[in-house]
């Protein structure tokens, strides 16, 4: 088997869980979240600045490595981890996602999706099979099933025919899928209906997975109501596999996502905007090109002992963006990515220790969260 989920500890007052995932370049310490390397790089980081951070796994995306610079490419040069210089655990999403956010510019079918790249306006065609044959090719240790992935809001209708192919097509994924070191995971759809949640975790399990993905959240539904999705989804999931849902980076929602039982997150958000100017602190967000950091020689967060914290002053990483110059961007993705895996540490703490619903409530009224 290409992984194992380690189930350590269910925390006796939330549905938090403990757990270690065994795969073939590395063990990860559940819960996690997962750095986005959509392009085979983490934009701003090198892989060494990632694991001096103690980043564990990262993404990269399906859809963006087969328009560029192609699975053939990435095979001959030795698989995703040679090609990008990362040895520890890599999970590529199937692209799903990416594919259908094109909106106008593709069409679906049975067979598949056929779209146009963003890049250069050519058309292509990704089948359930083509994006598990491209992701055996990419070599991660986990791969995802293509699904399609339904917007918010649509109706039931919708979204149970969205739900009924991505069914059909995790099981053609599985059929295709023939790496015995690399695990492939099935994912949950259908809306924010917990009837069709229900089936689609029914027939995922009955097909049979290594692992499940929680898709089509965090798509523009209010929070509350996505809460009250994974409330009801994750329980419908095997105890002894581990749970990702797809991404969700907010230091809110991880929280709130690792009380109702979910294991794995990604999200871009953290490196997104901190190129942007802004970054997470223990006491909220803060625009670092706001004129009140002129001055302030003071670091990003004084709680903080990443690399940028220690070294540079909120008045000069914002110098370094009114002259925009690249060193700025690079120290705040820096600290947002250190400040998530650092959070991280302190969930998976808290459930050891049995104090979770306090951590929240201290960490929810310190960062400015209701």
């Amino acid at each position: 088997m290409a992984i194992k989920f380690e189930l350590i500890k269910e925390c006796k007052r939330t549905k938090a869980r403990l757990g270690k995932l065994h795969t073939p370049h590395g063990v990860v310490e559940t819960p996690v979240f997962m750095p986005v390397g959509t392009q085979a790089t983490v934009k701003a980081m090198t892989p060494e600045e990632l694991k001096d951070m103690d980043t564990q796994i990262i993404l990269s995306n399906t859809y963006h490595l087969f328009l560029r610079p192609g699975a053939d490419l990435i095979r001959e040069a030795g698989g995703l981890h040679r090609f990008m210089h990362w040895d520890r655990p890599i999970l590529t999403d199937s692209g799903g996602f990416q594919v259908f956010s094109l909106g106008p510019l593709r069409k679906v079918s049975e067979d598949g999706v056929t779209f146009k790249s963003h890049l250069d306006g050519a058309t292509h065609f990704m089948s359930p099979e083509r994006a598990t044959e491209v992701q055996m090719a990419l070599g991660a240790d986990i791969i995802m099933a293509f699904d399609e992935c339904a917007p918010y809001p649509c109706t039931w209708e919708y979204a149970e025919a969205a739900l009924a192919r991505t069914t059909r097509w995790a099981a053609r994924c599985k059929e295709t899928h023939q790496r015995e070191d690399q695990a492939l995971f099935g994912i949950v759809q259908g809306g924010v209906y917990n009837d069709l949640r229900e089936r689609s975790a029914r027939e995922l399990v009955e097909i049979g997975f290594p692992g499940y993905g929680i898709g089509g959240l965090s798509v523009g539904e209010p929070k509350p109501l996505m809460y009250e999705v994974l409330e009801y989804t994750a329980p419908l999931l095997p105890t002894d596999k581990p749970r990702y849902l797809m991404g969700v980076g907010s230091p809110d929602c991880l929280v709130e996502g690792i009380m109702r039982g979910i294991d794995m997150f990604d999200c871009v958000l953290p490196t997104r905007i901190a190129r942007n100017g802004t970054v997470m602190t223990s006491r909220g967000r803060v625009v670092i090109k706001n004129a009140g950091n002129t001055r302030d020689l003071r670091p990003l967060d004084e709680e903080c002992s990443c690399y940028t914290c220690r070294n540079y002053s909120r008045a000069y990483i914002r110098h370094l963006f009114k002259a925009e110059e690249i060193l700025g961007l690079r120290l705040t993705t820096i600290h947002n990515l250190q400040f998530l895996q650092t959070l991280l540490k302190k969930v998976r703490q808290a459930v050891a220790e049995d104090y979770l619903p306090e951590f929240r409530a201290e960490f929810f009224a310190k960062y400015g969260y209701e």
